[in-house]
């Protein structure tokens, strides 16, 4: 009987690793596990699962040699049904599979069709937003600033408070109120996983199916989609070349919130100047509604002060500030921040709590190191330094253009861009510049400041991507 059970056990093993290697989940090449372990790990002698591997190895799925880790012969990952002239299991990333049925978000999400660009040759200029340039990132500093965190890891591993780790919210606080004259308490700060997730936690919690939000026109597309996944109705209003237009606003139907970027005007780069912020706080107090201002690069200014924030002069608790990490370090760290109005904060941490207990630790500490020191801005410093690279280029080939002048003094920007819309998207896809050492590192945190005019009518045209452009009070697609 004993013998029978240990035949039982070495078949039911042997099947499952031949299943395992015909479907692919361990692929050819692949190392499997030592015998002591696997032996260890199902609770068998090291002698059953011998016996497994040789008869693995005698049928030709795995190789074998003394000395050596055991791995998948090459063509063994054919799908068993097909060896045996059954109809071949149906394809799991397929879809034919199961016809189960999407809640009403799921469908409203499939139907916004969110594709992602595909990567770009080493030798290609990208002008897509969001990338940064691989070289700017402070490897060393970044490097110091986790052992240091790992140092300090404590003696007790668990959750954190879903805000995000105490220290660093301390010295996040403080690098927001030098460098942004924000004012506000460490309990307000909550740290997410990039400036996204801020918008998807605003969306869940602040709108209802059917709830009117403002955006601006052209805006950033991926915030409205996060709307749109909840149930919104954009109410899209026109921007110029100051931002958007706020004496529109007592126009506009009922709104919930309005989602505004007014520091740097996405995609436009238009500044909203300090009487048009204080329409936007009265109008929201009139109207009840909530402001999400997204301050996603106001470090990329050289030589003057960032305006105001609105929530600096927020007096009723209205505004959800949001920033990121994605501009001052990388994207790839998918880190950012919220300062929220303290009323909608124990509601925004128990949803935090339960998306995804916290951001993590060790990345949350490291980002808090940089800002307590200072130390957030390497990138931004290298642009302020050489402010020509790709829009210096531009600014050459656009002198042989009337009607078209080149970076922008002020922040480092590009200036507008007027005339005929091909004409427009043939200088940006012209290549790089001889005369300019830096064209082909293109630095995309600068983007174009181009007029309302072109923009409606070119922005889908010279590669930008994720711009929503419609008229206003229409949906932006």
């Amino acid at each position: 009987m004993a013998e029978d059970k240990r035949r039982g056990l070495s078949r039911a093993l042997y099947g499952e690793i031949r299943a395992r290697i015909a479907d692919g989940t361990y692929a050819a090449g692949a190392v499997l596990p030592s015998t002591r372990a696997l032996a260890a790990e199902r609770g068998l002698s090291r002698g059953t699962v011998l016996l497994v591997y040789e008869q693995l190895a005698a049928d030709g799925f795995i190789d074998t040699q003394p000395g050596a880790a055991s791995k998948v012969a090459a063509g063994a990952t054919i799908p068993l049904a097909r060896n045996r002239g059954a109809k071949p299991p149906p394809d799991r990333h397929s879809d034919e599979g199961h016809k189960g049925r999407l809640s009403a978000v799921g469908r409203r999400i499939a139907a916004l069709g969110i594709g992602d660009a595909g990567p770009t040759a080493p030798s290609e200029i990208d002008f897509l937003y969001g990338p940064l340039a691989g070289g700017d990132f402070p490897t060393l500093t970044w490097m110091k600033a986790l052992r240091a965190v790992e140092r300090q890891r404590p003696t007790r591993l668990e959750y954190e408070d879903p805000r995000g780790n105490l220290e660093s919210r301390r010295a996040l606080q403080g690098h927001l109120s030098q460098t942004r004259g924000l004012s506000c308490t460490v309990d307000q700060i909550m740290i997410v996983n990039g400036s996204q997730q801020a918008l998807d936690l605003c969306a869940r919690l602040l709108i209802d199916p059917g709830d009117g939000v403002v955006v601006e026109n052209p805006g950033y597309r991926m915030a409205h989609h996060a709307f749109e996944a909840c149930g919104a109705k954009l109410i899209c209003v026109d921007v110029d070349e100051h931002g958007l237009q706020t004496d529109r606003l007592d126009d506009v139907p009922p709104a919930q919130l309005a989602y505004v970027t007014p520091t740097h005007q996405f995609p436009l780069g238009g500044l909203l100047p300090i009487g048009r912020r204080r329409a936007l706080l009265d109008w929201a107090a009139r109207r009840r509604a909530w402001i999400i201002e997204d301050d996603y690069d106001s470090e990329y200014r050289y030589s003057v002060r960032p305006e105001a924030t609105l929530q600096s002069l927020d007096s009723r608790g209205c505004v959800i500030h949001v920033g990121t990490f994605s501009k001052t370090l990388s994207p790839q760290l998918r880190l950012g921040y919220m300062v929220l109005p303290s009323a909608l904060v124990a509601t925004f941490t128990a949803a935090k709590r339960v998306a995804d207990r916290h951001a993590a630790t060790s990345v949350q500490g490291g980002a808090g190191a940089l800002a307590g020191r200072r130390q957030l801005r390497p990138s931004c410093q290298t642009h302020a330094q050489a402010p020509t690279g790709a829009p210096a280029c531009a600014g050459r080939r656009a002198e042989q253009a009337p009607g078209r002048t080149g970076p922008d003094p002020r922040c480092g920007q590009w200036a507008a861009l007027g005339g005929v819309d091909r004409d427009a998207a043939r200088l940006c896809r012209a290549g790089p510049c001889t005369s300019c050492p830096q064209s082909r590192r293109a630095r995309l945190s600068h983007r174009p400041a181009l007029p309302s005019k072109w923009a409606t009518e070119t922005v889908s045209k010279t590669g930008w991507s994720g711009h929503g452009v419609c008229a206003a009070g229409t949906r932006c697609d």
